[in-house]
């Protein structure tokens, strides 16, 4: 066997040592390579875009309607006019005034004024007592002598509301009965002058009812309180600190049907048109409005209401909220071979998609985007994700980096566990609601009775400004005026 020479052994072994070394280099070359390929993960984020805005979200498809059947009693109305309309009326101390008609004269409200109803008409009977003085000829001699007389006076008023709000009456005399007719004396004698106070009268009734309806429409404000109604209603309201959750209305429109008179009854109902719904973060800041929408009269409205409940969380409140489930949990896999712990989660929409953002750190480094369509789960009250996939360019990336993360539980976790949790504000709506249909006594003789009778889970609609949960909420309410304004 051939022996190798002393150099020649020395040869090989720094052979050795050198191709041991290289082996060395280049795994150590090969391995920081395949690191700095997969260690840190950086795919393209996916485009942001959206097909519906928030006000998209908020119009007539999600309108929600308060249909109030109003009951008021023609016993309250003849108590609220007897009460306002009470002694001394009407004053006249002048002869020679109206023209010179060398007449004075006093009306008082005799008893209380009645009032009916019938085709579609209220129907007035004025209880007076009337004290005239007048100059009567005598034998071509003025007498000034004075009576009274009692009498029934009837009229007959239709009631509108037009539509910029202002009370609209047109009321006509529907004759008149005596009591007690007036007659004066003279020379000892009583003279029945009952046909020149009947002339008088007829006279003066067109003037008297003009004068009515003129004063009804000068003092009759309703625009004033409705609109403060109106301001008071749009006020977002507080109904959970802890979540920082507002309730807000947005009303859009009134309706009213025309008033129906049954028996001793006047009905109507009302409708409102607006939008409910529930905001989270800062307190949303409202215009007081100036002017009113136009009422607008309709021949019918439903006695059942419907609230679209929108439970609007911005992007950035989503993911403070995930994060403070998420962040800082570790995910181990393959037997705990590999191991990623969540640094961050950002939240936007794609379309119908939400897109999440996570930040990883451990045995790989960097951002991953996943992709899933959220709805809201009636069941835990939440808005959740279906079909949580990876997007197709953190999906490319990861297989060349990453397989064991592809293959791994990571997703299936994050689609089971995100939840954004909406119902503690729609509970709370819900309960507020309910809360305000109880025996609320809204205005001084004016009682709201209703209640809530089914949730119904709309959507989850992804919007430039967040993520809005619909759910509709339907009943009946009712309202009693007892008395009036």
């Amino acid at each position: 066997m051939h022996q190798d020479t002393p150099r020649f052994t020395e040869k090989k072994k720094w052979f050795r040592i050198l191709c041991v070394t290289l082996c060395v280099l280049v795994h150590l070359c090969v391995e920081t390579s395949c690191q700095s390929n997969s260690d840190q993960l950086n795919p393209a984020k996916p485009k942001e875009s959206y097909t519906m805005t928030a006000e998209d979200v908020r119009n007539e498809r999600y309108l929600s309607t308060a249909h109030v059947p109003v009951s008021i009693a023609l016993a309250d109305v003849e108590r609220q006019i007897n009460a306002q309309v009470t002694g001394l009326i009407y004053e006249d101390n002048d002869l020679n005034n109206n023209g010179g008609d060398n007449l004075m004269a006093k009306v008082w409200k005799r008893g209380a004024i009645l009032i009916d109803a019938r085709d579609s008409l209220f129907h007035f009977t004025v209880p007076l007592k009337i004290w005239v003085k007048a100059g009567v000829s005598v034998l071509g001699f003025t007498k000034y002598t004075d009576t009274e007389f009692e009498i029934d006076l009837r009229f007959k008023t239709k009631f509108d509301l037009d539509p910029d709000w202002s009370v609209n009456t047109h009321t006509t005399p529907d004759g008149y009965s005596w009591v007690r007719r007036p007659t004066v004396s003279v020379v000892g004698l009583n003279i029945p002058i009952t046909s020149l106070v009947s002339r008088m009268i007829d006279k003066n009734l067109d003037g008297i009812t003009k004068t009515l309806d003129q004063q009804v429409r000068r003092n009759v404000d309703l625009r004033t309180p409705v609109l403060q109604a109106w301001n008071l209603l749009r006020e977002p309201y507080l109904i959970s600190e802890a979540y920082r959750t507002y309730l807000q209305v947005v009303p859009k429109r009134v309706l009213i049907t025309p008033l129906r008179f049954e028996g001793r009854v006047i009905r109507a109902t009302i409708g409102i048109e607006g939008n409910t719904l529930t905001t989270t973060g800062a307190k949303p800041t409202v215009q007081r409005a100036v002017s009113l929408p136009d009422l607008t009269v309709v021949p019918h409205v439903d006695d059942n209401f419907q609230i679209g409940l929108l439970s609007e969380v911005s992007y950035s409140e989503a993911a403070r909220l995930v994060s403070q489930e998420f962040v800082g949990q570790t995910f181990k896999f393959s037997n705990d071979r590999y191991a990623i712990t969540l640094t961050d989660i950002d939240m936007f929409g794609q379309n119908d998609n939400l897109i999440v953002k996570a930040g990883l750190k451990g045995t790989i480094n960097g951002t991953v985007y996943l992709r899933g369509r959220p709805y809201y789960d009636p069941k835990t009250q939440t808005i959740s994700l279906k079909d949580l996939k990876y997007d197709l360019d953190t999906r490319n990336v990861l297989f060349k980096s990453a397989g064991w993360l592809l293959q791994g539980t990571f997703a299936r976790t994050l689609e089971k566990q995100l939840t954004i949790p909406v119902g503690p504000y729609l509970a709370d709506a819900q309960k507020q609601i309910q809360a305000q249909l109880k025996n609320n006594h809204v205005a001084k003789g004016i009682i709201v009775n209703g209640r809530i009778d089914q949730i119904v889970p709309d959507q989850v609609y992804l919007t430039p400004t967040g993520l809005i949960a619909v759910v509709n909420a339907r009943g009946r309410v009712d309202v009693k005026v007892d008395g009036l304004l």
